[in-house]
């Protein structure tokens, strides 16, 4: 139940006075309350069969939940199915959880054998070196007193306990069999290379066995989808290991379909007034000083590289070198641009945008394919607007935002505001900026009609921002474009223009990245597709497939007539059989086929296939050409022959 706002367990004490709402099993809160009570289960059943694991922590996270653990021997295939049958028991005996409230004190004695658990309690209380908790130990600790949780049996014995906040289910029995353990995977202890590797495991927890086999179907069909799988069997990307990790490079066949991808974006983006800039990739350290990002992002930044040190022969320096970076971002290439001479209020809004390779030092353990990597183009724009044009711009560039991606075949969103958190201090500026910059978007977004969730902290360290959640082809949420507003980069930069007053005037500026980056914009569509690409976006378009090698130059003058307007089009005449060639050909997911015999050949006609088998038959040549070249300019998605109909 939530109790004056706050979670509480069903056993809590309420008193008359008190605002008390119900929290159902299927509500986010819920589900999170039953995940993380399922990792409760988890990590008393891991302590059953090896007494000896020391207990890490156990948050729920997106669709499940995991726990690590210090153990000496990681855990194999057979010790999951093991833990599964005792997390099994623990459910039917139905112990309750019971919450009581510790001293600190008390707490390291209790928890005495239980190292990670200790050194938790020590960075609640500051003492402890390494800075920060781990990312998910707010379930253990957090700003108020220590509770531990502690499973009780029906014999009243306690069983097992945990260092924890909870709220959790009143019992094990309630959390059902709608669970399963997935995966072990290794996790440094806070996130930390220089702490011990624990093991983790993950698991998943609905409210019905129903909803567990509907999500584990969802998990099949991501599993077809992933872009990693696709992208090697479509000959689209790879990561040659004598790049390096989480660096990419672009086959012939996925290059195309990053060309029109970006080629699309630049029409856009002209037709719209931006202005098109290039920036270097690297840059000195001190415009990095600036901008901020040395002080609030160097761990996300390459290291430096010492260069333009002068020697002369006797060994001295005579000229000290200077630090150069990778660059990470490109917003401080474009406050240079702007400040490369004078501006007046004319000129407002100016929109700067550019196609931006940029670096950034992602931990190895979390590269994730072309989602997450170490080199990538961002489609960055900034913008820079008066304080009277802000709102205007924003509502501008969320339109621009939104039917960009409905044309790319996205069209289900919400809106996500992400703010500061109160005495964080890596958020720079006055909070009364803050205040006002968040009030903004906040109007801009709800204007939008689309649903706006909250996300608390979750600003970059500048500015608010909104941010565009996208629904893919299977129902997942990916995060697409931001919109953000920052009133410190003018300031550090001392930015300026000329108002009509004559004064000079500090702009503001708006961050804008529709993609995020080319790289995952790919994956995300990839597989959101399922490889299956719209004709306008497909590497392949047009596949002439004869019937015999005699009506392989029939089919010739079609594909010459449809190359001549653009069309990425060839004829098989390799010297497999037919139907070999239309497996082939279906397998790479082309949209168009065109079959042609003795009777297509005669007529002067030709037959289509579609990527699911149907065919349309004895089309006129000179109208297959005229509705291939529509379903592109139309960027349609063509599966089937109803869709081409």
């Amino acid at each position: 139940m939530r109790v004056n706002g706050e979670l509480k367990d069903l056993a809590a004490t309420v008193e008359r006075t008190d605002d008390v709402e119900p929290v159902a099993v299927s509500s986010p809160d819920g589900l999170d309350i039953l995940r993380h009570s399922t990792a409760h289960v988890l990590a008393q059943a891991v302590q059953r069969i090896r007494p000896q694991a020391n207990l890490g922590i156990g948050p729920p996270i997106t669709d499940g939940f995991y726990y690590d653990f210090g153990v000496d021997e990681a855990f194999t295939p057979d010790d999951l199915k093991a833990i599964t049958k005792e997390m099994q028991r623990i459910i039917r005996e139905g112990q309750r959880f019971t919450r009581r409230e510790v001293s600190d004190a008390d707490a390291r004695v209790e928890l005495v054998d239980e190292p990670f658990k200790l050194e938790l309690i020590d960075l609640k209380g500051g003492t402890a070196a390494g800075g920060e908790a781990a990312e998910g130990a707010a379930v253990e600790v957090g700003a108020g007193g220590l509770t531990i949780y502690d499973n009780v049996d029906r014999e009243g014995q306690t069983v097992w306990k945990d260092l924890c906040r909870g709220p959790h289910v009143p019992n094990t029995r309630m959390i059902g069999n709608g669970w399963a353990l997935q995966r072990v995977a290794g996790a440094y202890w806070r996130g930390s290379e220089k702490n011990p590797q624990l093991q983790r495991i993950y698991g998943t927890a609905w409210p019905t066995k129903d909803e567990l086999r509907a999500y584990q179907a969802r998990l099949e069909e991501a599993a077809k989808r992933d872009h990693r799988k696709l992208g090697k069997e479509l000959d689209l990307f790879s990561f040659p290991e004598e790049i390096g990790p989480g660096l990419s490079v672009f086959h012939p066949k996925g290059g195309i379909i990053r060309y029109e991808i970006e080629r699309y974006m630049r029409e856009r983006l002209l037709a719209n007034g931006y202005e098109v800039v290039n920036t270097p990739h690297i840059t000195k350290g001190d415009l990095f000083m600036t901008s901020g990002h040395l002080q609030w992002y160097a761990e996300g930044m390459y290291p430096p590289m010492q260069l333009d040190e002068v020697v002369d022969d006797a060994g001295n320096v005579t000229r000290q070198g200077q630090d150069y970076y990778l660059k990470p971002m490109n917003c401080p290439f474009h406050n240079l641009i702007f400040r490369s001479r004078g501006r007046s209020y004319r000129e407002l809004p100016l929109r700067l945008s550019e196609f931006g390779s940029v670096y950034r030092y992602e931990k190895s353990g979390t590269l994730a394919g072309l989602t997450r990597v170490r080199g990538m183009t961002q489609d960055d724009t900034h913008i820079y607007v008066t304080e009277d044009q802000v709102e205007g711009e924003l509502v501008h560039s969320l339109k621009f935002v939104l039917e960009t991606l409905r044309d790319y075949g996205l069209n289900d969103f919400y809106l996500e505001l992400s703010t500061k958190e109160p005495g964080n201090a890596k958020f720079l500026g006055d909070d009364a900026l803050w205040e006002s910059a968040t009030e903004t978007l906040r109007r801009v977004a709800e204007g939008s009609g689309l649903e706006l969730v909250p996300d608390p902290g979750g600003a970059a360290f500048y500015g608010p921002k909104i941010s565009v959640q996208a629904r893919d082809a299977i129902g997942r949420t990916w995060q697409m474009s931001t919109i953000q507003l920052d009133f410190n980069q003018p300031e550090r930069f001392e930015l300026e223009y000329t108002g009509s007053d004559g004064e000079k005037h500090r702009p503001i500026m708006i961050h804008r990245a529709l993609f995020g980056s080319i790289e995952r914009f790919f994956a995300i569509l990839l597989e959101h597709y399922a490889g299956a690409f719209p004709v306008w976006l497909a590497p392949v378009q047009v596949v002439g497939i004869p019937v015999a090698e005699e009506y392989a130059d029939h089919l010739q003058g079609v594909i010459d007539r449809l190359k001549a307007a653009g069309v990425r089009a060839e004829v098989d005449r390799s010297d497999d059989r037919m139907q070999k060639k239309i497996r082939t050909h279906t397998a790479q997911k082309i949209p168009f086929q065109l079959i042609a015999g003795e009777q297509d050949r005669d007529a002067g006609a030709v037959s289509f296939r579609f990527r699911d088998g149907s065919q349309q038959n004895a089309v006129p040549m000179e109208e297959a050409v005229d509705r291939i070249l529509a379903a592109i300019r139309g960027k349609a998605l063509i599966d089937t022959a109803e869709d081409f109909a």
